[in-house]
C-alpha cells in the first residue's frame, strides 16, 4: 500500500514527494537501498534527522531560510526502491535516465538534479542526454569512478562455480549458495530484476557521459565516506572542467542524512548560479 503522502509522477511510473510551492525545479535522485525520504532533512521544511550532526559551522537542519530561498524539490523513489515498482527486465543507468523523461515533463526548465550514489549514476547519464532541460548537478558520493582505479574481480570460487553451474554439473541451489558466499552485501540483499540491475550498475563506465555534459557539476564529498571515498570525487573533478569540490569532514556515505544543511546550502547555491 503506497503512502498517502506520496504522489504519482509519470503517469504512475514513479512514486515520490515534492517539497516547496511551485513547480519543481529540483530533482532528488537516492542511493542505493535507499528511498526519497533520504531528502527530508534537507528539503522538508523544519525537518531534522534525529541524532545527527552537523559539520562545523553548518546552521541546524530545521534552521529557517530567508523567504523565498526554499527551492521546490521532487524527490523521487527510483524503480525497485521504496514504493515505485522495479523495472521490468535489467536496467542500467542509461535505461533509469530514460524512464525519467517523462518527469522532466512535469518539472520546470534548467533544473538542478541531485544526486546520490545510485542516484548520481543516473543523474549523469540524465545530464548528457538532456543539455537543455539540465542546467546543474549536485553529486553526492556518486560512484563514477572505482577508488584507486581498482577492477572489479570475481572470487575464483564463484567463477569456478558459475562455470560448472553454466554446464548444468552444479545445482542452482549451490550456485546461490555461492552467490551468498561470495557476494557484496548489496548484491546479496538483492532480488529478482534487482541482482541483475546490480550487477550491470557494477560494472558501468561513464567516461562516455562525464565528456557530454556541459553544465557545472557541484561534488558534495563526505570525507569518512567509506563506500566511495573521497579519491573517486577527487578523479571526476580531474576530468569534469566545470567542477568544484566540497569535502564534509566528519561526514560519510549518507551526506543526505548526516549533513542536510551542507547539501541544501549546495544546491541553493547550484540555482543561483543558473
Amino acid at each position: 500500500m503506497v503512502s498517502a503522502v506520496l504522489k504519482a509522477y509519470a503517469s504512475g511510473q514513479f512514486f515520490g514527494e515534492t517539497w516547496g510551492s511551485g513547480t519543481p525545479e529540483v530533482m532528488a535522485l537516492h542511493g542505493w537501498r535507499r528511498s526519497h525520504a533520504d531528502f527530508a532533512a534537507a528539503f522538508a521544511a523544519g525537518a531534522q534527522p534525529a541524532g545527527k550532526t552537523q559539520p562545523a559551522g553548518a546552521q541546524p537542519a530545521g534552521a529557517t531560510q530567508p523567504a523565498g530561498a526554499q527551492p521546490a524539490v521532487l524527490a523521487l523513489d527510483l524503480p525497485g526502491h521504496g514504493a515505485t515498482p522495479p523495472p521490468p527486465e535489467r536496467w542500467g543507468s542509461p535505461q533509469y535516465a530514460e524512464a525519467l523523461e517523462p518527469v522532466l515533463d512535469e518539472m520546470s526548465d534548467g533544473i538542478v538534479v541531485v544526486g546520490h550514489s545510485l542516484g548520481g549514476r543516473i543523474a549523469v547519464e540524465l545530464a548528457a542526454a538532456h543539455p537543455d532541460r539540465v542546467a546543474a548537478l549536485v553529486l553526492v558520493g556518486a560512484p563514477l569512478f572505482r577508488p584507486g582505479g581498482a577492477h572489479v574481480r570475481t572470487a575464483p570460487g564463484y567463477r569456478v562455480v558459475r562455470r560448472l553451474a553454466k554446464l548444468g554439473v552444479v545445482s542452482d541451489q549451490r550456485l546461490e549458495a555461492a552467490r551468498q558466499r561470495y557476494g557484496s552485501t548489496d548484491y546479496k540483499a538483492a532480488e529478482g530484476v534487482m541482482r541483475d540491475v546490480f550487477v550491470t550498475l557494477v560494472g558501468e563506465r561513464y567516461d562516455e557521459a562525464l565528456r557530454a555534459i556541459t553544465c557545472p557539476i557541484s561534488l558534495v564529498w563526505g570525507q569518512l565516506d567509506s563506500d566511495v571515498p573521497l579519491d573517486v570525487a577527487e578523479q571526476i573533478a580531474s576530468v569534469v572542467s566545470r567542477s568544484t569540490l566540497t569535502v564534509l569532514e566528519g561526514v560519510g556515505h549518507l551526506v543526505p542524512t548526516e549533513a542536510p544543511e551542507a547539501l541544501r546550502t549546495a544546491v541553493s547555491a547550484a540555482i543561483d548560479a543558473r
